[in-house]
């Protein structure tokens, strides 16, 4: 498809700016993005003009010092009162949304932004706004028929909102698509130059040249049950197409101490050997569990002593067996939805737990938050991106110097009809952090259309930068996956299976052969990975082998002496 570059640059630009805002106090509202798109009066500047009360509140103009207008939602005596305009959506399409708000109370509320269409309530986004401070809302939606709708914004506090820079854009799915596959081709793939030289270093002209990929990457793999270690189908085809896993349940301390004390690690070591004998990278799941209902039985009532004493032994068990031998840890899980620890130990227990089992395994791995519906409810306020990045803060004690080694883990558990531009929004948000930025469970509930869905979301995380790998939650069981299974029992590929082998065969470069010109040179665009790439010349009766890794950052030049 071809993308029209002053449409992408607009984007472009536009993006940068809302990344600019996320997630920061902001002293006065940026401009509406994409000049508000269908809204009218986007900033103010024409007073309320086009806007109007909601919910039987009242509304008035606001003005700074500076001379910036905005809207008032004042006299607030339920969630729902604020600022509305109606607009007219249309059918089939992506909308991005954004707004700037200020929280006039004392503390952090919780504004969100809902769209009331045909009946419904849509929720599109929500911001955890600090006191005093303007805050970059980000959102979006997708329709399915058109229509009348109206925006508004609504708050877990009775105290006035201040409503700025609101724009709502729309674009086909044709454009969303091509301003994705220019972001994916942006982020995963670089045009290098191969040189061919003799011992001398002079050039090779007319050299022939060969290219095989050794290794994809991007990491894109699958949630691992143990079934794998007595099944030779199910090894099979998990090893042939996947470079990184995450065992279902096998590594959770209910799965490795049932018992006090009793402690069997059998299950995850054999798992661990089947992943390193194929080259298969393993994430650690998990460490600890904040849900109460997910601790071990013997656990949950035990008294703070003995809590304490139990708790110290598993994180010294389970993350000094697996040092170095595991790229991340999932530390403490869902402790946003969730806080059994925190209730017992204290607000700061997640930090604690993340600087020992750094302690313990002090390498390069990566020590995750892993959370549900970051990216798949903008309703759910627990979870809210901007939320989720300050917990991170919290944990690490700030940005820069803190943050180093941890990354984001999002679980993506999505239910259709899957909300695109809200996911995109969210990932926009969580990459301003700073960290590496994982899909660790994604999964699509069932349905006609699972495998678009799925589909959907591998290509948008795929195309965004901040985006550094995905594990399908599809561990198969003979008596069925959790949500979402990739085959049949005989291990054929469903619908899903096809779409994870589609883009794997697309995401990845296929081999490669041409001649080096008169300079010795052979260009090719090729997706990052590692290569082998071979070279042989007529006159010299010989052929070298180099490996070449093909990196964001790194250079494009590579020299090969035959």
């Amino acid at each position: 498809m071809k993308v029209d570059p002053m449409g992408k640059l607009l984007f472009l630009l536009a993006w940068i700016t809302l990344l600019q805002g996320c997630c920061m106090c902001l002293p006065e509202p940026p401009k509406p993005q994409y000049g508000g798109g269908v809204v009218r009066n986007a900033d103010f500047s024409a007073g309320l003009r086009g806007w109007s009360a909601f919910g039987y509140g009242s509304l008035a103009e606001g003005s700074s010092p500076a001379g910036n207008r905005y809207a008032v939602a004042t006299n607030r005596t339920r969630p729902y009162q604020s600022v509305s305009q109606k607009v007219l959506l249309q059918n089939d399409t992506h909308y991005t949304l954004s707004g700037v708000v200020k929280n006039v109370s004392s503390g952090v509320a919780d504004v969100r932004v809902v769209v009331k269409a045909a009946g419904d309530f849509i929720h599109a986004g929500g911001v955890a706004a600090k006191s005093g401070c303007w805050s970059m809302l980000k959102g979006g939606l997708t329709t399915v028929s058109g229509g009348r709708a109206e925006i508004y914004f609504e708050s877990n506090s009775t105290a006035d909102i201040w409503v700025d820079s609101v724009s709502l854009k729309p674009f086909t799915k044709e454009e969303w698509s091509n301003h994705r596959d220019a972001s994916a081709s942006t982020a995963r793939r670089k045009t290098v130059r191969l040189q061919a030289t003799d011992s001398a270093g002079n050039p090779l002209p007319g050299a022939a040249v060969s290219l095989e990929t050794v290794r994809n990457g991007f990491p894109l793999g699958a949630a691992m049950s143990s079934e794998i270690l007595r099944n030779p189908s199910y090894q099979s085809w998990f090893a042939s197409r996947f470079t990184v896993t995450t065992f279902e349940n096998e590594m959770k301390w209910y799965s490795t101490e049932p018992a006090p004390g009793r402690e069997d690690y059998s299950v995850p070591d054999a798992m661990l050997e089947f992943a390193r004998s194929h080259g298969i990278a393993v994430r650690g799941h998990n460490v600890f569990w904040d849900d109460p209902n997910q601790q071990p039985r013997w656990v949950q009532g035990l008294p703070y002593p003995q809590l304490l004493a139990a708790a110290s032994r598993r994180i010294r068990s389970v993350v000094a067996r697996y040092a170095g031998k595991l790229i991340a840890w999932d530390v403490v899980n869902e402790n946003l939805h969730f806080s059994f620890f925190e209730r017992r130990f204290g607000w700061d227990a997640s930090t604690a737990f993340y600087a020992a089992a750094r302690m313990l395994d002090s390498g390069s791995t990566l020590m995750f938050m892993n959370e549900y519906n970051t990216l798949e409810q903008p309703g759910d306020m627990a979870a809210l991106p901007a939320r989720y990045v300050q917990r991170l803060k919290q944990i690490t004690g700030g940005y820069p110097q803190n943050g180093a080694g941890m990354a984001i883990g999002l679980e993506g558990h999505f239910t259709a009809p899957v909300n695109i531009p809200y996911m995109r929004a969210a990932l926009d948000t969580l990459a301003q952090a700073g960290v590496p930025v994982w899909l660790t469970e994604v999964d699509v509930a069932g349905g006609a259309s699972q495998a678009y869905y799925l589909e959907e979301i591998l290509r948008e995380a795929y195309a965004h930068p901040a985006v550094q790998g995905v594990i399908l939650w599809a561990a198969w069981r003979p008596q069925g996956c959790y949500v979402m299974c990739l085959t049949d029992n005989e291990f054929n590929n469903l619908p899903q299976g096809d779409v994870v082998d589609r883009l794997i065969t697309e995401w990845s470069t296929a081999p490669r052969a041409g001649t080096t010109d008169a300079e010795g040179f052979f260009q090719a665009e090729l997706a990052h990975g590692e290569y082998k790439v071979t070279v042989t010349h007529p006159s010299l009766n010989t052929s070298v082998s180099q490996s070449v890794k093909v990196e964001m950052g790194s250079g494009s030049h590579y020299f090969i002496q035959v």
